[in-house]
């Protein structure tokens, strides 16, 4: 979601009172709870108006869709045809597991630093288990907290991890539950392997990157390679047609973009440029040049927030990504 649909979304659970917020909230997962969490502390000052205005369109919203309806039999298959039974089955996964917030599922309600300190005693290949389990962004979170030789430990487990026996998570959430007194339900194991290894790499930084990629490729020169192949990075939407640039700029806000494209190749701003209205183009155009030395740092992390946009788009199967070796498909 856009900054804009996110403070729109806070704006409407004020409109709509503190006991309906509080019910709405129960259905959230913990990115969204976060989010909106924040959203709603900075939003001051919402006129009357904006307020009706917001919460006029989600009626308008609501009465629109009264009437469109679907079975999980319908969702299931409408979900196999657009993202393939893979991503179909582990999106599905995540629908039906609801508000479970025992053991693993525990770890994504809490913060990269906290998740660290409770995992980092443990072995390598149980971290890796875990890490499978959670979103690549605060995996990487995780992992930025841990020194050098145990996170790269830890990334060869997760290149390497094809599933987990049944009973072995179990316990394993068994584990987790007593320590976050939590319950013991678990739906699925989900698989580590080189796609998701690329995609915590993606939202490290540089220098951890670089050092991780290192450190992986003296373990296994050909298994470093496949991961790098996988990694998409800022440059690679060069490789994007320009119907989904134009969907991917929908949802960034021009304050991001400025800072992202500092230092970005002149065949990557021009690409930008034209998928934006001439308006557009020339505003865009102008703060860049208005726009003094960023660190690169600040550059880096705008990055990664676009890419988490491409990302998502690509998930829900709203733009299609051209990977390294020239074929398409869908971010894994």
């Amino acid at each position: 979601m856009s900054e804009a649909g996110i403070r729109r979304s806070a704006v409407l659970l004020f409109g709509l009172g503190q006991n309906e917020a509080i019910e709405v909230f129960k259905y959230l997962g913990p990115k969204e709870v976060q989010k909106l969490s924040l959203a709603m502390a900075q939003v001051n000052n919402v006129s009357h108006g904006e307020i009706q205005d917001v919460v006029g369109k989600f009626r308008e919203e609501c009465a629109a869709r009264a009437s469109i309806g679907a079975t999980d039999e319908y969702l299931r298959n409408v979900l196999i045809e657009a993202l393939g039974p893979d991503k179909a089955a582990n999106l599905l996964d995540k629908i039906t597991q609801g508000n479970d917030h025992s053991g693993i599922e525990s770890l994504k309600w809490m913060d990269a630093s906290s998740a660290a300190d409770l995992i980092r005693n443990e072995h390598p290949q149980i971290i890796a288990t875990i890490l499978v389990h959670l979103e690549p962004d605060q995996s990487s979170g995780i992992l930025a907290n841990f020194p050098e030789r145990l996170r790269n430990e830890v990334l060869i487990r997760t290149a390497t991890l094809e599933g987990v026996q049944p009973q072995a998570l179990r316990e394993l959430n068994e584990v987790l539950t007593q320590l976050l007194s939590g319950s013991d339900r678990i739906k699925k194991s989900a698989a580590g392997g080189v796609g998701l290894t690329a995609d915590i790499l993606n939202f490290l930084g540089s220098n951890v990157e670089a050092s991780a990629l290192g450190y992986i490729r003296e373990y296994d020169p050909e298994l470093a390679q496949r991961i790098q192949d996988k990694m998409f990075v800022f440059e690679n939407m060069l490789d994007i047609d320009d119907r989904a640039i134009q969907t991917i700029l929908r949802e960034v806000q021009s304050d991001s973009l400025v800072i992202a494209l500092k230092g970005t190749s002149p065949e990557m701003r021009e690409k930008i440029f034209r998928n934006m209205s001439q308006r557009a183009a020339e505003m865009l155009r102008d703060d860049l040049e208005a726009k003094g030395p960023v660190k690169l740092s600040e550059v880096e992390a705008e990055q990664k927030e676009i890419l988490k946009v491409v990302r998502k788009l690509a998930d829900e199967g709203q733009i299609v990504l051209a990977s390294k070796g020239g074929d398409e498909g869908l971010v894994e």
